[in-house]
């Protein structure tokens, strides 16, 4: 087959969607892959607020490894021609790991902190009223944490630039802010009412979901903030 043909083929409706659908199965495994070390022991944790600490710690690996997952699958073409999303997975992890870690690691505590709080408001006689508050910071913490974390997985700036631009666009793409929102709360329902598995099983739709989401705030990045 000529090297025409095959380009008319890796150009093809069906070849582009055969090549997205290997692109997410492909990094949905890694993506596993990269959290089994944390995910195995969070498994066998009780459901027990003295655990969040526990937790906390065991899912240190998921940051880098749905930074890797993310430019992974925002660096590969669509082209059964030149598949290599493990290579882009690979490249995201080496090249994002030191900067997620200083993003990832603040907002675990963070919400870890909240969490521990949240589950001893009546042990430490505090009013009821107290949980809005710290649930609300709580929710702005992984908002942001998720848009610094695309951010950075995406563009080269210093941490601190990234965690500014992050805040910045919880307004300025509000459509961003709430749709990275609805997939929080899709990934916690379905971990409660259906099982902790079932979100690892669907990493790769849930990261391609996240990276839609985050599109238009990518692109004002992009245009308004790179040379």
């Amino acid at each position: 087959m000529s090297a025409q043909t095959w380009r008319e083929v890796g150009d093809g409706p069906l070849s582009r969607a055969a090549a997205s659908i290997y692109t997410v199965l492909v990094v949905g495994l890694l993506l596993i892959l990269a959290v089994l070390p944390g995910l195995v022991p969070l498994l066998l944790l009780g459901p027990d607020a003295s655990n969040l600490p526990l937790v906390g710690v065991c899912l240190l690996p998921v940051g880098p490894a749905l930074s890797a997952a993310l430019y992974a699958l925002h660096h590969q073409r669509p082209d059964l021609t030149d598949l290599r999303p493990a290579a882009w997975f690979r490249q995201g992890y080496r090249a994002n790991l030191p900067q997620v870690l200083w993003i990832w690691v603040p907002v675990l505590l963070w919400l870890t902190v909240i969490g521990v709080n949240l589950s001893h408001l009546s042990a430490a006689a505090v009013p009821a009223g107290w949980a809005v508050p710290l649930v609300g910071v709580g929710v702005g913490v992984a908002l942001v944490g998720g848009n610094a974390l695309v951010i950075a997985s995406l563009f080269a700036f210093r941490t601190r630039d990234v965690l500014r631009l992050a805040r910045y666009f919880l307004v300025r793409t509000p459509g961003v802010t709430v749709g990275t929102l609805l997939l929080l709360a899709a990934a916690g329902a379905l971990t409660v009412g259906v099982s902790e598995v079932l979100p690892v099983l669907l990493a790769g739709p849930f990261a391609l979901a996240y990276l839609r989401i985050g599109t238009p705030m990518i692109d004002i990045v992009r245009k308004e903030f790179t040379g």
